[in-house]
């Protein structure tokens, strides 16, 4: 019979990630990125520098993944943990836009957030293939649920049928993500319904 007490690698792995995890995101929030090493990530979280390399190559894809884990996290928090993400769909296309946009801007103005972004963001320009997986893991996800919403505003007659939806999304993600990237001025509430009521004006169905 086996010994119930004896350890559960599993659960002990599950642990270490996690630590892994809340260590890069506190070390790239302190120090910054450039600082942040895998030998700091290690010490922090209380394993050995060969146990991160062993899951992971580099420390842009130790923090890719815990920042994934980090907005996954929040996600199910918003949502009660029913793990529904999307942008909510009241039959007022205005109202759910603005909802989502000013969430936006609350997660963009959180440093937990925010430090760790503009970390990958910044990566993601050197190392190209960083980038692409930081795109196609959180950032498209994310923008697939404007193209949902927008499609779902098309069959009800809110938006224009003829219009390229992608095109429609950016002009509402857009103007966010370039404020927030280059600190032009406050990313704030106010700013967020005005994009949505400025995109919708022209997305709105021709006489």
């Amino acid at each position: 019979m086996a010994d119930s007490r004896a350890p559960d690698p599993t659960r002990r792995s599950e642990r270490s990630r996690r630590a892994i995890y809340a260590a890069a995101l506190a070390l790239v929030t302190e120090v910054g990125y450039a600082r942040t090493t895998v030998e700091a990530i290690a010490a922090r979280a209380g394993v050995g520098k060969q146990t991160i390399y062993r899951w992971w190559p580099s420390k842009g894809a130790v923090l890719l993944e815990a920042f994934l884990d980090l907005a996954d996290q929040a996600a199910r928090a918003a949502d009660g943990g029913a793990g529904l993400h999307g942008i909510p769909d009241t039959g007022d296309l205005a109202a759910d836009l603005r909802l989502v946009l000013r969430a936006t801007v609350d997660e963009m103005n959180d440093p937990a957030f925010d430090l760790p972004s503009r970390a990958l963001a910044a990566e993601g320009i050197v190392d190209a293939e960083l980038g692409a997986e930081f795109a196609r893991k959180l950032l498209e996800p994310q923008l697939q649920l404007y193209v949902k919403r927008l499609r779902a505003g098309q069959e009800a007659g809110d938006v224009r049928r003829d219009i390229d939806v992608r095109v429609a999304l950016e002009l509402l993600v857009g103007p966010l993500a370039h404020r927030w990237l280059m600190r032009t001025l406050p990313l704030t509430h106010a700013y967020a319904d005005a994009v949505a009521d400025l995109a919708l004006y022209g997305l709105a169905p021709r006489p």
